[in-house]
């Protein structure tokens, strides 16, 4: 198992009392935050909520990967959540620009049964906040790392503080592709759609160099598939696997046909023999909600805030190679050179028979 950080926890379980028995002990924990701070509560109904809890405290990371290539550095918070319902969620506050972060927060999983606390898992995902984005996972990979801890596999009669090795996150794909940052802003009153190609960040090696010569093409299909208008193009970034663009495009669109219509965002490598590459894409549009969620979300924010730009990373999805139609225009190219080529050498041959007959 690769190893990409570590994390410090404290873990306690607590079975319910019998009523009357007092809590004699002092509680270090008392200051427990739910998401960020817990409401305060009757001191009874506290100490009873303690005697069901399972009370667990981030502490500590060390030695994180970093995600800005900028700095070297991440800002990192950390989601607790029990499988497999993934509920109750908590994250810790994020700690700016820190590889070794120290939380030392508390949180209390309420109306668990001490039996079923053995039928779950408990996991620690290390995610990078970005302002650009919504920190669900769904939305947006920011998940660097996770550590999961079946709770059959320790003993938790009595508090339990160590240290665990964080490893990659697997998100359920062949293949992560990188992550790309965009905006979009449509002015109804003008029907201008504006698309802005930010930068992207992570991209997948497409040379044997271990680099990329990544661009983006930005299409735009009615609800039927047929493209409308011309294809634009970014410029290319050579040898740079997290590129910065900055580049703008605009569509007109009618206001009517905004929910007909949808993106279709493709970052290439550039090849100078045949085109380029795909290295992933996105779609965003109102049809996108059954198959690319965050695609729909960002375009219905869109919608909802006109004349707003809204920036949003999404993750690069598995390419579409059929879609390629700058390979398509090199091979058609290439086939009427042939039959040019053809051409010309049966016209020679033809006019090389008839001088041959000439002089016989």
């Amino acid at each position: 198992m690769d190893v990409v950080g570590n994390i410090c926890c404290h873990c306690s379980v607590r079975k319910k009392r019998p009523k009357g028995a007092s809590d004699k002990k002092d509680d270090d924990e008392n200051a427990l935050v739910e998401n960020e701070e817990a409401p305060v509560e009757d001191l009874e109904e506290k100490k009873e909520e303690e005697s069901r809890g399972r009370i667990l405290t981030v502490i500590e990371c060390a030695d994180l990967p970093p995600t800005d290539w900028s700095t070297g550095l991440t800002d990192p918070f950390v989601k607790v959540y029990l499988l497999p319902d993934k509920k109750p969620k908590y994250e810790t506050k994020v700690h700016r620009k820190n590889l070794n972060p120290k939380f030392d927060q508390t949180f209390i999983f309420k109306n668990i049964p001490y039996v079923d606390t053995f039928d779950k898992t408990l996991v620690f995902a290390v995610y990078d906040y970005d302002r650009f984005s919504s920190s669900d996972q769904n939305s947006i990979i920011t998940t660097n790392c996770e550590y999961q801890l079946p709770m059959n596999s320790v003993d938790l009669a009595g508090p339990i503080e160590e240290w665990r090795a964080l490893a990659p996150v697997d998100d359920g794909s062949n293949q992560y592709l990188g992550d790309l940052c965009l905006s979009l802003r449509y002015v109804p009153s003008s029907g201008k759609l504006t698309v802005a190609i930010l930068e992207a960040r992570k991209l997948k090696k497409m040379d044997i160099t271990g680099a990329s010569d990544p661009y983006v093409k930005i299409k735009l299909f009615d609800s039927k598939g047929k493209r409308i208008g011309k294809k634009k193009k970014t410029s290319v970034k050579s040898c740079n696997l997290n590129p910065y663009w900055n580049e703008s495009f605009v569509f007109l669109i009618d206001e009517m046909d905004m929910k007909r219509v949808f993106l279709d965002i493709t970052v290439c490598d550039y090849d100078l023999i045949g085109g380029g590459d795909p290295i992933g894409k996105v779609k965003l549009g109102w049809n996108q909600q059954k198959t690319y969620k965050p695609g729909f979300k960002h375009f219905k924010e869109v919608l909802e805030n006109p004349r707003r730009p809204i920036i949003k990373w999404h993750v690069l999805q598995d390419p579409e190679p059929e879609d390629d139609d700058d390979k398509k225009k090199e091979k058609d190219k290439k086939g009427k050179d042939d039959k040019k080529d053809d051409k010309k050498d049966k016209k020679g041959r033809k006019e090389g028979g008839q001088k041959r007959g000439e002089k016989g």
